[in-house]
């Protein structure tokens, strides 16, 4: 029987320099270890981090959130079986959601709360000698699509751009492996593209070109011209996917462009949202009005274009109530999964069902502050998620993710079979 002997949280470090917590959890000898990611923009209904406040590390230190693992979390564990798969893995997460008591995970903390789940889950792979993924779904065969950042703006790039990401995705490839080496070269366009015309300035979060641009929509024309000048064909091998995280814009009633002065109702951001869907190459978007309008984002759901993903970020935080409330008046048609979002890998994959029961499409995605934890590869392949989103295609922390799924893809072998352009098919 695999008993948890074991639990062992400790204070590690983030791509943005900032303290997480990391969860190693031991079974005889095998040893799970994952580590919690942090979200800059974020929706109101997300898990709650336990963050210590004061003046160390700005307030983000989580010394309080390793505590929590290693005083309460720890003994609570120890001496429970992980045999069982799944059933034992949402055993375990109701532990600690219980054992939390909060509706938003603020006692311990979401993030002490994700990175123990992630690890249990790491845990009992490793004790029947298998990937993660194949923990979760032994006959997963199914390698998901990337989502990669080029441009990135909001608050990952201290506002440069109203848009927080401008990213692509490659419909046309035939492979994991075959879409990486696409976008690169779409990267390299358009970083030659920003620096000709004297609009680079660094590096957002995520690793994306953090450019100057005197609109959004010129933005995401120079990304439109940056596909073609890297000899794809805009639209139908490469297409764009946006990131409004239209919350990150709404006060006092109206969406504020600060990048252009200006400030919209809600009529007025659709209309601008939809008339980038009809004059560039755009097959998905995130967020496009802010995380309350459910009307509206219905609205806009039923305008876009047939095949045009609407994707629930903050609508959504990846709670499978709020999926069905959504899917049940025609509000967005994706999700995004995010399990810090969720608290659990329990209910992220709960919220990842609701989806599916609704025949939405799915995105496993991480977040701005990373690390070189992989486990979000691994959920994409054992959840048959259609794409996994990363961040771009530089840095560290995103490369750790894209080489894993490399490996995963050559794992499956000749069985693999890449998403492709399916999510875009019109229904």
């Amino acid at each position: 029987m695999a008993l948890i002997d074991d639990v062992r949280g400790r204070r590690v470090w983030d791509s943005r320099g900032r303290p997480t917590v990391e969860v190693g959890v031991r079974v005889g000898a095998a040893v799970g270890r994952a580590i919690a990611p942090a979200g800059a923009s974020r929706g109101s209904g997300e898990r709650c981090d336990r963050r210590d406040g004061g003046s160390a590390q700005r307030g983000f230190d989580v010394r309080g959130a390793v505590a929590a693992v290693n005083d309460e979390i720890a003994p609570a564990l120890i001496g429970r079986s992980l045999d069982g798969g799944g059933r034992v893995q949402a055993e375990l997460d109701a532990l600690l959601v219980a054992l939390d008591g909060t509706p938003d995970r603020s006692r311990l903390g979401g993030n002490a709360l994700v990175a123990t789940s992630m690890a249990l889950a790491w845990a009992g792979a490793a004790a029947q000698d298998l990937p993660l993924w194949a923990a979760l779904d032994r006959l997963a065969v199914r390698v998901p699509l990337p989502e990669i950042q080029i441009i990135g703006g909001g608050a990952h790039a201290e506002g440069a751009l109203d848009l927080q990401d401008l990213m692509v995705v490659c419909p046309g490839a035939t492979s994991f492996a075959e879409a990486l080496d696409w976008t690169a070269e779409v990267y390299l366009a358009a970083g030659d593209l920003v620096r000709r015309r004297g609009r680079a300035v660094g590096v957002a979060d995520e690793g994306g070109w953090w450019p100057t641009f005197a609109t959004n929509t010129e933005a995401i024309a120079t990304l439109a011209e940056a596909i073609e000048r890297a000899g794809f064909r805009a639209g139908e091998q490469v297409a764009i996917s946006l990131d409004v995280a239209a919350s990150e814009l709404w006060r006092d009633g109206r969406y504020h462009l600060t990048l252009e002065d200006r400030a919209l109702d809600t009529d007025g951001m659709t209309g601008l949202v939809l008339g980038w869907l009809r004059d560039f190459p755009v097959v998905m978007v995130e967020d496009p009005l802010h995380e309350a309008d459910v009307a509206g984002t219905a609205a806009f759901t039923a305008a876009a274009p047939p095949g045009v993903l609407v994707v629930a970020d903050d609508l959504a935080v990846t709670n499978d109530e709020r999926v069905r409330t959504l899917a049940a008046v025609g509000a967005a048609n994706a999700l995004l999964v995010k399990p810090n979002q969720a608290g659990t890998l329990t209910e992220a994959l709960a919220a990842r069902r609701a989806a599916a029961a609704a025949g939405w499409r799915s995105i496993v995605s991480a977040r701005s502050g990373e690390s070189e934890d992989v486990t979000i590869c691994h959920l994409a392949v054992g959840w048959g998620a259609d794409m996994l989103k990363v961040g771009s295609i530089t840095r560290g922390e995103r490369t750790a993710k894209w080489n894993e799924m490399l490996r995963i893809e050559e794992a499956i072998g000749s069985a693999a079979r890449f998403v492709g352009a399916a999510p875009f098919a019109p229904d």
